[in-house]
């Protein structure tokens, strides 16, 4: 039996919404943090009120996409954030620089893409 089948649009909407979800509390919550290990950068009073307000974004995201089952619009707007934001991360990661879990977090995004394309 081909493994791909086990990979349903409800597991990885289930996955993404997840991972979405937690790194949304983790900025609102330590900002300063998330911005060292993802991006190399110190928190200072601005990127930590920026990193907030993508923290909560990505909260609703997670929210609005968690399968109830899983929806065309769920699909569709989790393949957008995540194509959206592999090629921004992978952008900072060759301009601006970068943290330990920024090139992870680009092939997991990237990966995640592809993966909700095929469904």
């Amino acid at each position: 039996m081909n493994p791909a089948h086990f990979i349903t649009p409800h597991k990885l909407l289930t996955v993404a919404a997840g991972v979405e979800l937690a790194t949304g509390l983790a900025l609102l919550f330590t900002p300063g943090l998330v911005s060292h290990v993802l991006l190399g950068i110190d928190g200072t009073e601005v990127t930590n009120l920026f990193a907030r307000f993508f923290g909560l974004a990505l909260i609703a995201l997670g929210i609005a996409c968690w399968p109830r089952p899983a929806s065309t619009a769920a699909v569709r707007a989790m393949q957008t954030y995540n194509g959206a934001i592999a090629l921004y991360l992978a952008y900072v990661g060759v301009f601006v620089g970068s943290g330990l879990l920024l090139w992870p977090a680009v092939v997991f995004h990237g990966v995640m893409t592809a993966l909700l394309l095929r469904r």
